[in-house]
């Protein structure tokens, strides 16, 4: 990468890395649901010009997608986020859904790995054993779960966008963002009666979170992510992305009280190890495709 686009995935990193921190600020005075929920509609406001109906038949699919991520995805991570004391295992866990896209592409798909690929898979699963035993997790286990729910639902929903065509990703934002807010709001309804009450008190933490989530992190960061995904093989962009958790681990421990206990620290290293020897063999994969061509007569 050149410098320049070096610095611009800096510049993600440390947008979504903050995120963890700003979002748990505000979900102290904004319920999980109601803040996904403000979150996109604040999201659609600049996107919604931008729109345009996908593919006949994709539908479905379109629709799928952004009910896996937008609603599922985000509102459970914001609700792992709320649950959990700490910040480091909720950015750690996130993690563990790259490994889940992987075993859905094999299982769904038809996608193959290498028995690399496969030990990498175990070692980040593992991980997340290790780190479920650590006295800060294990004394607040739902949110840990929780968040391994919402890895999944965020993998399910990424193995049904490889079925997408003629989507980009302001279209692919601007749709989440759309389709999403309605049931997030019905869902907060339900669950969180108390929602709306609380959101006129919420004060500049509140507010400001769901402002930073929807224009800081999503446009923004995931602006300069698709630029980027324009420029370079997406196995190249994967690794560096892995600042992400260390920047929020580095944020919770200045920040939100962290205190990372040894078994945080292993199984937090054999997550992220595990997520880097997957990005690491995917861009081998991909330098192997770009040269043999370049190989034959």
């Amino acid at each position: 990468m050149s410098p320049r686009d070096l610095i611009l995935v800096l510049v993600v990193c440390v947008a979504w890395a903050l995120n963890f921190l700003v979002s748990a600020s505000a979900l102290r005075e904004i319920p999980p649901f109601l803040f996904s929920a403000l979150r996109f509609a604040l999201l659609a406001v600049p996107l919604v010009w931008l729109l345009r109906p996908p593919a006949p038949g994709q539908w479905p699919r379109l629709i799928a997608v952004c009910l896996c991520i937008g609603v599922l995805h985000f509102g459970l991570s914001f609700l792992a986020l709320r649950l959990s004391t700490d910040l480091s295992s909720p950015a750690i866990v996130m993690q563990s859904y790259i490994p889940m896209t992987a075993l859905l592409a094999w299982a769904v798909l038809g996608e193959r790995f290498a028995w690399r690929t496969g030990a990498a898979i175990g070692i980040s699963f593992c991980g997340v054993l290790v780190l479920g035993f650590d006295p800060v997790v294990l004394g607040n286990p739902a949110a840990v779960l929780t968040m391994l729910a919402s890895a999944l639902m965020l993998a399910i929903g990424t193995v049904l966008m490889k079925g997408l065509r003629d989507v980009d990703m302001w279209n692919m934002q601007g749709w989440t963002a759309v389709v999403s807010v309605l049931p997030l709001l019905a869902i907060s309804l339900v669950f969180e009666p108390d929602g709306f009450a609380r959101l006129g008190t919420a004060g500049w933490a509140g507010w400001g979170g769901a402002v930073y989530a929807a224009f800081v992190s999503s446009l923004l960061g995931h602006g300069l992510y698709y630029v980027l995904m324009q420029r370079y093989p997406v196995a190249m962009v994967t690794p560096w992305l892995l600042l992400v958790p260390v920047l929020a681990i580095g944020l919770g421990i200045a920040f939100w009280g962290d205190r990372p206990g040894p078994r945080l620290w292993i199984g937090g290293a054999m997550v992220l190890g595990g997520v880097l020897a997957i990005a690491l063999r995917a861009l081998q994969k991909s330098r192997k495709l770009v040269e043999e061509p370049l190989a034959g007569p």
